[in-house]
């Protein structure tokens, strides 16, 4: 039986920590600032958690994470 292979797209995209919860990264951060306020740019700074209902479809995309 061959290994399964890691999703790449997934595995630069998402980490898994150490309590089984997939971190992300904030969407709408990456061009177009300039209509955006300074509040709503600076609330999308750091990572977050992925929703529970979507932590299934990332565990299987990263079988071995």
């Amino acid at each position: 039986m061959p290994k399964m292979k890691t999703k790449s797209g997934a595995a630069k995209r998402f980490k898994v920590r150490a309590s089984g919860s997939v971190k992300r990264g904030q969407a709408f951060k990456r061009h177009i600032l300039t209509k955006k306020t300074t509040k709503s740019k600076r609330q999308l700074r750091g990572a977050t958690a992925v929703v529970a209902s979507d932590v299934g479809h990332i565990r299987a995309m990263m079988p071995y994470a």
